[in-house]
C-alpha cells in the first residue's frame, strides 16, 4: 500500500495570504474613499437664495423706485385726460360744433398718448425686470461655482418650487451657508 502524504500548510503561508489580503482590502478601501467618499454633493433652494440675497433685495428696491416714477407719470397723464374730459363736459353746451370736434380730438390724442406710454412702460418694465433678474442669477451662479470649488463639492444642485429634487438626505441642503457667505461677500464688495 502506498502512503499518502498530506501536506500540512505552512504557518508562514497563512500569514502571507492574510498579509496580502489585508493589503488588497486596504488598497480598495483607500481607493474607494479617495474616489467616492470625498465626492461632496449638496443642493440649494433657489427661492430662498433669491429672497434672502441682499443683492436681490437691493435690485428689487431699485426696480420699485423706477416703477414709482413710471406710475407717477401714468397718473399725471391719466389726470390730464380726466381733466380734459371734465372741461369738455362742462363747456360742451357753450361750444360750437367745430370747437366740440377739436376738444374731442384733443382728448383722443391725450388718451392715445396715455395708452402708448402705458404700453411703453410695460415693455420697459419687463426688460428692466429681465435684466435685473439675469444679473442677480449670474451673480448667484458665479458665487455657487466659486463656493463649490472652495468647499470641494463635486456637485451642487438647484432645488426650486417645481420640485426638481424629490428627496435629499438631511444635511445636503447648504442653502443657509450659501446665503450667509453670499451676503457677506456682497456686503464686503459694497464697502
Amino acid at each position: 500500500m502506498q502512503k499518502t502524504t498530506t501536506k500540512v500548510p505552512n504557518k508562514s503561508n497563512y500569514f502571507c495570504y492574510a498579509y496580502h489580503t489585508i493589503i488588497i482590502i486596504s488598497i480598495f478601501y483607500l481607493l474607494f474613499n479617495f474616489f467616492f467618499k470625498s465626492d461632496k454633493v449638496a443642493y440649494v433652494d433657489s427661492a430662498k437664495i433669491l429672497n434672502e440675497y441682499k443683492g436681490s433685495a437691493e435690485a428689487k428696491k431699485s426696480y420699485q423706485e423706477k416703477a414709482k416714477v413710471w406710475q407717477a407719470n401714468i397718473d399725471t397723464l391719466t389726470n390730464e385726460v380726466k381733466s380734459s374730459i371734465q372741461k369738455y363736459e362742462k363747456s360742451i353746451a357753450t361750444m360750437s360744433p367745430k370747437e366740440q370736434d377739436l376738444a374731442k380730438q384733443l382728448i383722443q390724442v391725450k388718451q392715445r398718448q396715455l395708452a402708448d406710454y402705458q404700453h411703453g412702460i410695460q415693455e420697459n418694465a419687463k426688460q428692466e425686470d429681465s435684466k435685473l433678474t439675469e444679473k442677480i442669477v449670474a451673480q448667484i451662479n458665479a458665487f455657487l461655482t466659486k463656493y463649490g470649488k472652495d468647499h470641494n463639492y463635486k456637485l451642487i444642485l438647484i432645488a426650486n418650487q417645481s420640485g426638481t429634487i424629490a428627496y435629499a438626505r438631511e444635511g445636503l441642503d447648504i442653502t443657509p451657508q450659501v446665503i450667509e457667505e453670499l451676503n457677506n461677500e456682497y456686503l464686503a464688495d459694497r464697502h
